[in-house]
């Protein structure tokens, strides 16, 4: 009797190994089938042609037009020695065919050291600024400056200059904007301020005069020790932080998020709801405000990690109500569907990788009158990628993510 309990013990013994074995080796859990339809997409791997022999560098930004035409800039600098870099600035149709480009340092205006943004207004303005420093570099002159361009290349005005910022409450330079943005009802362009100022500011579209600006919960904006100011990094491109600390502390895992913005002060896009959102990419939060600059309320995007550095670009989808917000995840290579009005996380897909429709940097984002949803990629991505709008859906898609793992959204007091 005492040796059969002892085989019994054995094989159940072997059983739970083999169990825990094979559990183990599953792979990670499904998502969640939604609780209501869904936006989905299908990455489109055949887009965008780029044409006579280019190569892209990190792409940082991209933009689409009224025209339905999609612009996108990138830093031929990156560009591996041996290949031809195409030139900053590209323009594309909805095919992805080539319509032009340009860009460049000529006479009259600072041309960027380290290609960030771009912006086309609903009058065919082009808005371009940088972020140098970076880390290749961190003694490189400063990207304080907007450049504002015709749709052909031709320049227009320059608001900053070259290292000129006197940090994050100087009104006539900006310290490398992680976001520019054109509100078509007040004529006003907006800037995430950014890499190096720790604030939102506005200016007047026209003629890049100043209007306002303010910091995180709608306070005076404020620098850090590493932050603005001449002859200091501000959170370059690439640039190490402190350990526990200094620029780019680990945020607070609950309750309302940190005083004060954190470099990269890296998105900001207004609802037709006159919902200013901006993304505070190093303190995994998007913060929301009228357009005088008033807090309204503040959600994170992935507190929990496992990687920091969330919240990147921002796109809402094109029904008038703008139903959902779309959030780019740069440290943990995701898109988060949000209902916007609730904040309610929905869904979030794609995950680190090469192929098609996964991502690797994901830094902006942008949607085009068909729903269609476009994504840059910087470090290691250096491309851009098209997923095509495929309607409301009950099921999610294959490369949706399991939110098993993850914290709910938490939404600040």
């Amino acid at each position: 009797m005492h040796a059969k309990r002892l085989l019994i013990c054995g094989v159940l013994a072997l059983l739970a190994c083999s169990l825990f074995d094979l559990n183990f080796a599953l792979p990670a859990k499904a998502a969640d089938a939604p609780t209501e339809p869904v936006p989905v997409f299908a990455v489109d791997p055949g887009w965008p042609e780029i044409p006579n022999g280019w190569t892209l560098g990190l792409v940082s930004k991209i933009s689409i037009d009224r025209h339905g035409n999609i612009w996108i800039i990138h830093r031929p600098s990156t560009v591996a020695a041996g290949k031809t870099a195409a030139p900053p600035v590209i323009e594309l149709d909805s095919t992805g065919k080539l319509v032009r480009s340009w860009g460049g340092q000529a006479a009259g205006y600072d041309w960027p050291l380290f290609e960030h943004n771009i912006f086309v207004d609903t009058k065919d303005n082009v808005y371009i600024s940088g972020s140098s420093p970076n880390g290749a570099d961190p003694k490189a002159a400063s990207d304080d400056m907007i450049l504002k361009f015709t749709a052909d290349g031709k320049f227009l005005k320059q608001f900053g200059g070259r290292s000129v910022s006197k940090g994050s409450t100087d009104t006539s330079s900006v310290n490398k904007p992680g976001d520019l943005y054109v509100w078509p009802k007040a004529n006003e362009l907006w800037v995430a301020d950014g890499y190096g100022n720790r604030r939102v500011i506005v200016l007047d579209a026209d003629n890049l005069t100043f209007k306002r600006m303010w910091g995180a919960f709608g306070k005076p904006p404020v620098d850090d020790a590493e932050s603005g100011g001449p002859g200091m990094l501000g959170g370059a491109v690439g640039q190490k932080r402190p350990e526990g600390g200094g620029a780019n502390p680990e945020p607070n895992a609950t309750g309302p998020g940190p005083d004060s913005f954190t470099a990269p002060v890296h998105g900001v896009l207004i609802s037709n709801d006159d919902i200013v959102y901006v993304s505070d990419r190093a303190n995994r939060r998007v913060q929301l405000f009228t357009p005088q600059g008033k807090y309204l309320d503040e959600f994170f995007v992935n507190r929990s990690g496992p990687r920091s550095e969330t919240a990147s670009g921002l796109a809402f989808s094109t029904d008038r109500a703008q139903k959902y917000l779309y959030v780019a995840d740069y440290g943990n290579s995701h898109i988060l569907v949000l209902d916007r009005k609730s904040l309610k996380l929905l869904y979030q897909f794609g995950q680190r990788g090469t192929e098609p429709g996964n991502f690797r940097g994901i830094h902006h984002i942008a949607v085009d009158a068909q729903g269609n949803l476009y994504t840059a990629e910087v470090a290691p991505g250096a491309r851009v990628q098209r997923f095509l709008y495929k309607g409301l859906s009950d099921t999610l898609p294959s490369n949706a993510v399991s939110q098993a793992p993850l914290p709910p959204q938490q939404k600040g007091n």
